[in-house]
């Protein structure tokens, strides 16, 4: 039980608010794809799935974890494998440039795995920082493949360009 409740824990604000965040951009679609009540069990399995993950490469360690990142973490791997074309509106910051701009999910969603990835192997597989890396991998490689599982198809649609008009950003057709 302690496994299911500490999903629905959080260490702050920031913890919650970028949990939430990632959920409002990317879980409205695989909730689309799949179904509401198949969304929550795909949820929780990956939630369960990204802890084992965690337990198993600290077996040793008595820390408690908290958070729903590796739950968070199956449906970015979902994403990746049903919407790779999608675009999504990212803030870029550069000094003191910034601007929204769309990347395609491909590479989001890959360059936020591979930081994931180095955070496990930067730490010898351990905490790093109160990070639990290896249940955001274990939650990513859940999602990409259980989404199958509760049903989930790939957007077969081509990419669609949208045009924007300079005074606001509803797409332009034309």
């Amino acid at each position: 039980i302690t496994i299911l409740t500490s999903m629905f824990m959080h260490g702050s604000l920031m913890h919650i608010g970028g949990n939430m965040l990632y959920l409002w951009i990317f879980g409205n679609n695989i909730e689309e794809a799949i179904g509401h009540a198949k969304f929550l069990l795909f949820y929780i399995a990956c939630g369960v799935l990204a802890a084992l993950a965690h337990i198993y490469s600290n077996a040793s360690l008595f820390i408690p974890t908290v958070g729903a990142s590796g739950a968070i973490a199956g449906v970015l791997g979902a994403y990746l494998i049903l919407f790779p074309r999608n675009s999504v509106r990212t803030l870029l910051m550069l000094g003191w440039f910034w601007d929204v701009i769309e990347i395609p999910a491909v590479y989001v969603l890959g360059v936020w795995f591979l930081m994931q990835l180095t955070g496990t192997l930067g730490t010898g597989g351990m905490q790093g920082g109160g990070v639990a890396y290896w249940a955001h991998v274990g939650g990513f490689v859940a999602g990409a493949i259980l989404v199958f599982v509760f049903g989930g198809r790939r957007d077969s649609r081509p990419r669609q360009q949208r045009l924007y008009r300079y005074d606001d950003d509803k797409p332009f057709r034309g």
